[in-house]
């Protein structure tokens, strides 16, 4: 029972060398690519000088969502 146990709370790499095993090998960090700020604003802003009414899509789209999740509470628990 305690040999068990030692086996649960040891950690990985003392495992390893009582099996015998070789230590595991070091994986290189993966680089992420940087975000370019600047170009990513100019590109939104040129679309929107594009189409100017997609703000207004999305603020209409986001009010009737809100007016019909309000909608949706108020049938489902019959508050009014």
């Amino acid at each position: 029972m305690h040999g068990y146990t030692s086996v649960l709370i040891m950690g990985e790499a003392k495992r390893r060398k009582n099996l015998g095993i070789p230590p595991r090998e070091k994986t290189e960090d993966i680089n992420l690519p940087q975000l370019d700020k600047k170009a990513i604003q100019q590109k939104v802003r040129s679309i929107l000088y594009k189409y100017p009414v997609i703000p207004f899509l999305f603020y209409g789209a986001a009010i009737v969502i809100l007016i019909g999740g309000l909608f949706f509470v108020f049938k489902s628990f019959k508050i009014a």
